[in-house]
C-alpha cells in the first residue's frame, strides 16, 4: 500500500512512483513540496489548498525531508520533478501513450517536442503555450483545457512556474480529460536545453541547490520563502505551539 509521511502540515508521498494509481474516473493530480513552496504557501492560501489537495504530492528535492527526519524520525522518499517527468515519459512510451506540454515559449515547446521524439520515439505530443501573465482570463484557461481535450491525453505535464502551475491545475483539475496531471516547472526549460542539466554527482550530494543557484542566481529571490521554512522547522523543534504549520 502507498506510503505516506506527515509533516510541516502536509502529507508527502513516499512511496515507489510505480505504485500511483493511473485507473480512475477522473484525472490524479501530483505536485511537489519543497522549502521555497512551503514558504510560499503560507502566504499564499489558494496555493496552500491545492498542495493540500494534491491526490500525490512528492518531494522536491531533498530538504523538505529534513522536517520529517528530524520530527517524525522518518525519512521520505525522493520523487523529484524530473523522477516524475521521466517516470511516466517512460510509462507513456511503453504504451504507446499519449503526453500533452502546457505551458512555456513556443520554441522551448518545440525543443521539447524535438527531444521526445528521440528519446520516446513510441509516444505522441502535443503541446500549447499559454500567455505569459501572472493571472490568466476566463478565456486563456478555457483555451487551454480545451487545447488539452482535443488531444486526451494519458498524462498532462504542466509547467508555468510556481505557484501559478499548482493553482491552476488544481483549480481545473476536474475539467481535463487526462489521467494524471504532473506540475514539473524547470523540468520544461532542462529537458528542452534551454538551462544546462544538473550532473548526476551533484544530487548525489545532495547539492543541487547550490549548482542550480551558481547557474541561476535569480533563484536567491527564493531565499527568505525557504527562510521560512527553517525557522517554522525551528519552532516545530522547540516546541513552539503559537502558529499552525503552513501559516502564523
Amino acid at each position: 500500500m502507498p506510503q505516506t509521511v506527515s509533516t510541516m502540515g502536509y502529507r508527502v508521498y513516499s512511496s515507489s512512483l510505480d505504485e500511483i494509481n493511473l485507473e480512475t474516473s477522473q484525472a490524479s493530480l501530483i505536485n511537489t513540496i519543497s522549502p521555497n513552496s512551503y514558504g510560499i504557501s503560507t502566504k499564499d492560501v489558494s496555493f496552500r489548498e491545492a498542495l493540500k489537495n494534491s491526490d500525490y504530492l512528492v518531494l522536491d528535492g531533498v530538504y523538505f525531508a529534513l522536517s520529517s527526519i528530524i520530527l517524525q524520525r522518518k525519512n521520505i522518499r525522493k520523487n523529484q520533478g524530473p523522477d516524475v517527468f521521466f517516470h511516466f515519459m517512460q510509462k507513456a512510451n511503453e504504451k504507446h501513450g499519449k503526453v500533452f506540454f502546457l505551458g512555456a515559449a513556443p520554441k522551448t515547446l518545440d525543443k521539447i517536442k524535438e527531444r521526445a521524439a528521440r528519446d520516446f520515439p513510441n509516444i505522441s505530443v502535443e503541446t500549447y503555450s499559454p500567455p505569459y501573465k501572472n493571472d490568466f482570463s476566463a478565456d486563456d484557461t478555457n483555451k487551454m483545457i480545451e487545447a488539452v481535450n482535443a488531444f486526451n491525453p494519458d498524462v498532462l505535464f504542466v509547467g508555468m512556474t510556481c505557484p501559478k502551475q499548482e493553482k491552476w491545475a488544481y483549480q481545473n483539475k476536474t475539467k481535463l480529460n487526462t489521467k494524471l496531471i504532473c506540475c514539473i516547472g524547470a523540468v520544461f526549460d532542462w529537458y528542452a536545453g534551454n538551462q544546462k542539466e544538473i550532473h548526476p554527482l551533484w544530487w548525489k550530494l545532495r547539492l543541487a541547490w547550490l549548482k542550480r543557484t551558481i547557474d541561476r542566481p535569480e533563484i536567491l529571490k527564493r531565499y527568505p520563502n525557504i527562510g521560512i521554512f527553517f525557522l517554522h522547522l525551528l519552532f516545530a523543534i522547540i516546541g513552539i505551539k503559537k502558529y499552525k504549520y503552513g501559516r502564523f
